[in-house]
């Protein structure tokens, strides 16, 4: 898969695994473990970016003693998604030509 791509497609699955409630690092980790398999080193990047691009936004709740950084998706975060879901039909368009052209050509 071309890495701009996946990249862009990563940071859509973490705002996605935020739609319904905040969650923190390894809890996002395990709600994609059935889609993507993501590292924490992947991760942490991409919340980084995401929370700069003011798609999601970030707080510390006490747990055990220590802090835990939850994240929380901001209204750009879910226009992001929109954005991408709409880019993705219009890549599927592409597929869907370029499988019928070839498919033309090996008939």
């Amino acid at each position: 898969m071309d890495a701009q791509l996946k990249k862009g497609s990563l940071e859509v699955c973490v705002l996605a695994a935020l739609m319904k409630q905040d969650s923190y690092g390894y809890k996002i980790i395990q709600s994609l473990d059935e889609v993507v398999d993501i590292s924490e080193s992947t991760l942490y990047p991409i919340l980084r970016r995401l929370e700069q691009n003011e798609c999601l936004q970030s707080y510390s709740v006490e747990h055990n003693g220590r802090l835990r950084k939850f994240y929380s998706i901001t209204d750009k975060g879910q226009e992001r998604i929109k954005e991408y879901l709409l880019d993705f039909k219009e890549l599927m368009n592409i597929y869907n030509y370029i499988a019928r052209e070839v498919k033309k050509d090996v008939e």
